[in-house]
């Protein structure tokens, strides 16, 4: 029997594992890719988040690979309507690091692996969860046909569809958004460099982070009628008739559209079964705080984990790690639905009134750095 089963090898699965395997703990993470994904997917990694990348020793080399997002702009109409820096934020890393989900989670994976090169089983469908109080036994198919892992502890790391809440029955209540959005990755034709850009335009929002390798992600808040399928040129025609800003649609490496989702469970914690990150808590990805969001889940159980396998009795410390991990993302729900009310279209006569109030409280030095904490998840 090992210590822990972890469903879900994403970033926030790969984190936990990784986490405890260098305690000494006996890990298996359950994968249901045969391959990891390619796709540039989370790209922003805020700073709490890598002081906890740190704790495992990645943090540095995805800087490295990253660009570091030390300022953000307001832009409506072709002007500046305010600026917000980043450099109090945090003492260590003083900035959001942008960097593609397949960079990260590729940097998680080798660290695992260094650890236990046999952790992770990929290609694994959960099809059962059995707790008889005392261990966990998790049934699993394989290539090479059906198994039972015993654990004497197994977290959901598993996404938003997770497996392992529908088998739990786990309540989670699911509230859609009316907002869709277009996304995708172009080269930088722009001059903004390593900051963050938001077009606050009538029609909808704009937005626009760097990425490595003098590329830039575009994310535009869809009209009422949405293109038939997302394309490179739709998304291009929207930022161009909104910001004045050509987009090379022949560059594009990525894109995509998606709807907004909230979901959070009354509980995360189920017996000897935990669930973290996005099996959780579903937060719309404006503002880009799902993933972060796991990160910091799995840092806080990690140390809980351990006392469970020690049998040290710690329900006290698991009811505290899930109110305080539930506030959190409530918040976090909170701050989205801010992000996206502030997105919407709106008449031009209100327009120019939003974008002043927002130019006014920018520049007011306390509200700045208030709400450069909020977006960075201080």
């Amino acid at each position: 029997m090992i210590d822990v089963v972890v469903v879900g090898g994403g970033p926030v699965g790969l984190y936990l594992a990784a986490l405890l395997l260098q305690q000494g703990v006996s890990v298996r993470v359950l994968e249901r890719r045969t391959e990891p994904d390619t796709h540039s997917r989370a790209i922003g990694i805020h700073p709490p988040s890598l002081e906890a990348l740190d704790r495992i020793g990645v943090a540095s080399g995805l800087v490295n690979e990253g660009v570091r997002i030390r300022r953000g702009v307001a832009i409506g109409g072709g002007v500046e309507v305010a600026g917000m820096s980043f450099d109090s934020v945090s003492g260590r890393f003083p900035f959001v690091l942008s960097v593609p989900q397949v960079l990260t989670e590729a940097a998680l994976e080798r660290r695992v692996v260094a650890l236990d090169g046999e952790a992770i089983i990929r290609g694994a469908t959960v099809t059962g969860i059995h707790d008889d109080g005392s261990a966990v036994a998790v049934d699993v198919v394989t290539a090479c046909g059906k198994s039972r892992i015993h654990a004497s502890l197994a977290v959901a790391a598993d996404g938003v569809r997770s497996t392992i809440r529908q088998l739990l029955a786990i309540p989670a209540p699911l509230r859609t958004y009316q907002d869709r959005y277009l996304m995708g990755d172009f080269a930088d034709g722009t001059a903004f460099g390593p900051d963050a850009a938001l077009f606050l335009e009538f029609p909808g929002i704009v937005e626009s982070f760097p990425l490595p390798g003098a590329m830039r992600r575009w994310v535009a808040r869809l009209p009422g009628t949405m293109p038939d399928a997302p394309s490179a040129g739709s998304l291009a025609r929207i930022v161009r008739e909104r910001t004045g800003i050509a987009v090379d649609a022949g560059t594009n490496s990525m894109v995509s559209s998606f709807g907004v989702r909230s979901r959070l469970v009354k509980r995360m914690v189920h017996g000897r079964t935990s669930l973290i990150g996005d099996a959780a808590h579903e937060i719309s990805p404006i503002g880009g705080q799902g993933m972060n969001l796991g990160w910091l889940d799995a840092a806080e159980l990690a140390p809980l984990i351990l006392n469970r396998l020690t049998h040290t009795d710690c329900g006290a410390d698991l009811r505290s790690f899930e109110r305080h991990r539930l506030r959190a993302a409530a918040k976090a729900v909170r701050q989205s639905e801010i992000n996206m009310a502030l997105g919407r279209p709106v008449p031009r006569p209100l327009w120019h009134v939003r974008n002043r109030l927002i130019g006014s409280a920018a520049s007011v030095a306390a509200i700045n750095s208030r709400v450069a904490a909020r977006f960075t998840m201080h």
